[in-house]
């Protein structure tokens, strides 16, 4: 089986940038983008730039502690500047802003030919699987440390 090299998009400086094609499912009534699907793309571009950096949801453990971690959303703040519709190719693009404790803070955009459509303020944080917010491990702290 032939592997697809760009299905996750590529990294691009301190970031990411991922294609996404608008389809039917994305928009609403008037052909228009649904504004959650932008939070689906957002989503999208975050964890393939994640993983382009080697970082994955199913192997993000805390050895000290023996304890499986997670990502969860601490806050977005989204400012919807121009609509996007059925058939549009967008770029999902995702910077690293810092990382800090427990939390990585994210700015991400959509764009459609050089045109920002959407823009985010993303804050993550690292959590353990009883919810908590903790310390990311040395080993992410580095991977993003590269970017």
């Amino acid at each position: 089986m032939d592997t697809w090299s760009d299905i996750s998009g590529r990294l691009v400086g301190a970031g990411h940038v991922l294609p996404v094609r608008v389809y039917y499912e994305d928009t609403d009534f008037t052909g228009i983008v649904y504004h959650g699907s932008y939070v689906r793309f957002f989503e999208r571009g975050r964890s393939d730039f994640l993983r382009l950096l080697g970082i994955h949801h199913h192997q993000l453990n805390d050895s000290k502690n023996h304890q499986q971690l997670a990502f969860a959303v601490r806050s977005m703040n989204l400012e919807f500047l121009k609509p996007a519709s059925i058939d549009d190719i967008l770029e999902v693009k995702t910077a690293l802003e810092g990382a800090k404790g427990a939390r990585i803070f994210l700015k991400q955009r959509i764009v459609r030919q050089k045109e920002i459509l959407c823009e985010a303020d993303v804050v993550v944080a690292v959590i353990s699987s009883d919810g908590r917010p903790t310390r990311m491990p040395r080993s992410l702290s580095e991977k993003l440390a590269g970017r």
